[in-house]
């Protein structure tokens, strides 16, 4: 059946179900969902571009939503090339229960339910695709779709499925997200050209923005060829002041106590490394878009995808990094504060202040192929889908691999936080930062990257129309083969003694570039320092004979493969009749899955490096279940149950293990790990009180079995002694559950010019039960990205040639690290985004728009376990989009 909305279920009764609201759907324009029976006045199945104004794409959705099949909500473009936001995962956090993260102020992941990004699984068009990941500083991990490599202005329609069905490519706990682009013969014979700017506040810089796609397609509508190409680019500048946590029993009185220090109880926190830093980012994207199609007859239809797309980040980082907690720091008698069990101030001897300077060109490539054959003769439909995608992450050259130019001063830190979280502290030490003279020489470093994903996918569905309570069934089967290569190396240059600075690189430094560092970030703390020129650095320092010296044993156990051979089969049957003068439609079905892992990598027995594999399989059976009840022409309730997996992060099942470069810990993975499972239900009420208008809620419930838990050990790494290990093992078990509820509206009864008003609004409240721990760290009712409540409200104009709207979206606080035996979990604060959109039709096929992003100059917050313990700050201001589009 045809179905395009949300559908939530949970494990109570039907009867509980007629007291809560289910889900919105986004109001830009929505088409429908994949899966789709034909509409009552016989419409052909397929996506619906709306090309009409706001308010009707709004109708569209609603009606969408109101025949779905499954749990799906939509959004879509109003028309070729114009998405409703510059980025998809912005657009996307406008649906009840996503929300996103936004790294330096721009949306990059997304989560949906309280799930992390790692749970949802992204598909475009229908497909499997390669994942490109982060090498800005080697934070990878394996399964977190960035969708900054999507063009929105290529994308027609993005689907978040929440209740799946046997049919589809298995993943998500979260959410299935499938992103579609254009294709010529739904467009027609049409061009459009988009010519815009993007300023953002911090950097007072405009960068451009061109889009161009072109359509055509025969009279007879039997061919079609799409093309497009992109230009983009923006630059972006975060102020930022943060620290890595708060450590447990740091001044504890050791065997061989310092003469003259203070030492402390065991029970108390002190900070650790912490940082003021302004991050720069200059980024550039190529995108190009090709669609074909083919349909010599109504039965047959061939549809080629191609798609590319080259980004470019280039990262420039100014910090100053303070140590408070290196091996022979101690506490001065007398200096300290207590406030429960935090040492809210205090002054600490031979603490080091390291000026920074950390630059890298990051550069991601994925290119996306796929080739789909749809037959449908009579009540038969037979698909035939295969797909090719590769992404990769790398630095062009060793001098754009992380290049870190660092110097520093061993001195002693006053510090005051008893400010909260919400105002840096106050850091001082009476040798001034600004003077290079009085810094000495810290290792030098460089860490290239280079991360590789392969991802080919290919299935074929048969299926068959029949009368009936059974109205069809299908199968099918897949063939999945992902593959991750993942190098690493570490460069290290050390001078024995280091020495003042001015002799290793003599003018190799300048003041801090920035005249208005950290205005927006209240707090007293140094503002200015001396900074490393990081082309001085790399010019004195790296050697011919550095670059040219062998793998180290640490370079060896960075590095890793690991593939996956994945088999599926599935069948599903859709049912439909009729309980008195209720409607039931729905399906039931059942996969199987079976998963061959491969992870290989490099350890180190006593001190030689041995290549290792570790073989692995996984079976798993996957029942799915969907209810739709049309109770009246207006209401409709929906039932759904499934059980759902989603395979580790990479980096989580690698046998690799990485070691800071700054501090005594390491991260590693555990071949071993089992794929996280969960059994959800999901209930919903839909109530369509007008044409485009709605009133809808949900229920849902997820229980999940083999939850993957930090584990953190003390291990010895040669040539680096004893470091604190952070790895993963199953073991935790969690509940989520939760409500959802939605309202939109367009006021279309009220006198003109008032009748173009509109409004949405959606509120998520998610609830967890878990038990697990991060070391010894019990985490209770906690899960990585789970904020418990978020919400969104959009009101909007949108009659004759005007065009607004205004949007406030928020998230509640949520945990963003589990921390360990001796250090802080730490949580991010709530957070809400204010944001604007402005178009003007100047001609019948000409507009000119303003869009703004975080009109309130909202900060970013995070702290360590409790509010008195500051954690991060970030500021990074608003930015304004301007520009014309036109059509021909």
């Amino acid at each position: 059946m045809s179905r395009s909305s949300r559908m939530l279920c949970a494990p109570l009764p039907l009867a509980i179900f007629a007291l809560v609201l289910s889900s919105p759907v986004q109001a830009q324009s929505v088409a429908p969902a994949a899966d789709q029976a034909a509409p009552a006045d016989g419409q052909d199945d397929g996506a619906i571009v709306v090309t009409g104004t706001y308010a009707r794409s709004l109708a569209a959705a609603t009606e969408t939503k109101r025949k779905a099949a499954y749990g799906v909500d939509s959004i879509a473009s109003t028309d070729i090339g114009k998405f409703p936001t510059q980025n998809v995962a912005e657009a996307l956090q406008l649906i009840t229960g996503v929300a996103i993260t936004r790294p330096r102020g721009e949306g990059l992941y997304v989560s949906v339910r309280g799930l992390g990004p790692q749970f949802q699984s992204t598909l475009v068009n229908g497909r499997t695709v390669a994942i490109n990941d982060l090498i800005e500083n080697g934070g990878a991990a394996g399964r977190q779709f960035r969708f900054e490599m999507l063009p929105a202005e290529f994308v027609s329609q993005i689907d978040v499925v929440k209740t799946p069905t046997a049919d589809m490519t298995e993943g998500a706990l979260g959410g299935n997200i499938d992103v579609k682009t254009f294709h010529p013969l739904d467009v027609g014979n049409k061009t459009t050209v988009n010519l815009r700017g993007t300023y953002t506040s911090m950097t007072d810089k405009v960068r451009p923005n061109a889009t161009v796609l072109t359509s055509f397609k025969t009279r007879d509508d039997r061919f079609g060829f799409l093309v497009g190409a992109q230009y983009w680019a923006k630059s972006v500048r975060n102020d930022r002041f943060y620290n890595t946590g708060w450590n447990l029993n740091k001044f504890v009185q050791p065997a061989n106590p310092v003469a003259g220090a203070e030492y402390l109880p065991a029970g108390y926190y002190t900070p650790t490394r912490t940082r003021p830093t302004i991050e720069t980012e200059d980024r550039k994207r190529l995108s190009g878009l090709i669609s074909a199609q083919w349909r010599p007859s109504d039965e047959l239809e061939t549809t080629l995808d191609v798609s590319l797309t080259r980004l470019d980040v280039e990262y420039d980082e100014f910090g100053l990094d303070i140590y408070p907690d290196d091996p022979g720091t101690y506490l001065v008698p007398g200096s300290v504060t207590l406030d429960g069990n935090t040492v809210t101030k205090a002054t600490i001897n031979n603490v080091r202040f390291m000026a920074s300077r950390e630059y890298s060109l990051n550069r991601h490539d994925l290119i996306n192929v796929g080739l789909k054959q749809v037959w449908n003769p009579g009540d038969w439909h037979v698909s035939a889908n295969a797909n090719w995608s590769y992404a990769h992450s790398f630095h062009p050259s060793y001098a754009e691999g992380t290049v870190r130019s660092r110097m520093q001063i061993i001195a002693p830190l006053t510090y005051d936080a008893s400010g909260g979280y919400k105002v840096a502290p106050t850091l001082s030490t009476p040798v001034d930062v600004s003077n290079p003279a009085n810094y000495i020489y810290y290792p030098f470093n460089i860490a290239p990257k280079n991360s590789k994903d392969w991802d080919t996918y290919a299935r074929l569905d048969v299926g068959r129309d029949l009368n009936g309570f059974i109205t069809k069934i299908q199968a099918g089967g897949e063939y999945h083969w992902r593959k991750r290569d993942y190098w690493r190396r570490d460069f290290t240059v050390n001078i024995t003694g280091n020495p003042p600075i001015s002799q290793v690189v003599p003018g190799g430094y300048e003041a801090l570039p920035f005249d208005d560092a950290f205005s927006n970030i209240p707090g007293n703390f140094p503002r200015n320092w001396a900074t490393p020129i990081t082309s001085a650095f790399y010019d004195t320092l790296f050697t011919d004979a550095i670059a040219n010296a062998p793998l180290t044993a640490g370079d060896m156990r960075a590095s890793y493969v690991v593939t996956e051979k994945i088999l599926g089969g599935y069948v599903r049957a859709d049912y439909g009749f009729d309980l008195g003068s209720v409607g039931i439609t729905g399906n039931v079905g059942l996969r199987y899955v079976h998963t061959d892992q491969v992870a290989s990598g490099t350890l180190t027995l006593g001190t030689t490096p041995t290549p290792a594999s570790f073989p692995k399989t996984f079976n798993n059976w996957l029942p799915s279940f969907n209810l739709r009840a049309e109770l009246t022409p207006s209401l409709i309730g929906r039932l759904a149950a499934s059980r759902v997996l989603t395979r580790p992060n990479m980096t989580q099942t690698a046998p690799q293990i990485s070691v800071s470069t700054d501090a005594p810990t390491a991260s590693g993975g555990n071949p071993d790990l089992k794929p996280f499972l969960a059994t959800q239900f999901d209930g919903s009420l839909e109530w369509y009180f007008r044409p485009n208008a709605s009133l809808t809620g949900a229920l849902f419930y997820k229980k999940m079995d083999d939850y993957i838990t930090a584990q953190n050990v003390n291990t010895e790494i040669p040539g680096r002694g004893t470091v604190l290990l952070s790895t993963q093992v199953n073991g935790g078990t969690a509940k989520v559950y939760g409500i959802e509820a939605a309202y939109n509206q367009v006021f279309d009864f009220l006198p003109a010019p008032f009748d173009g008003l509109g409004f949405q609004a959606s509120y998520t409240h998610t609830e967890v039960e878990s038990n697990y721990t991060a070391g010894a760290r019990p985490i209770v009712d906690q899960l990585i990205g789970l904020s418990k409540d978020s919400y969104n409200l959009v009101g909007f104009y949108d009659k004759g040639p005007i065009s607004a709207r205004l949007s406030y979206v928020w998230r509640g606080e949520y945990l963003s690290g589990n921390g360990s035996t001796t250090q802080t979990e730490s949580y991010v604060a709530p957070f809400g985004s204010l944001d604007g959109n402005l178009s003007i039709r100047v001609l019948p096929k000409t507009l000119v728009s303003l869009e703004a992003i975080n009109l309130a100059g909202a900060r970013a917050y995070s702290y360590n376990g409790i509010k008195e313990r500051f954690n991060e700050i970030q500021y990074y201001g608003r930015t304004f989009l301007f520009g014309i589009r036109t059509e021909f």
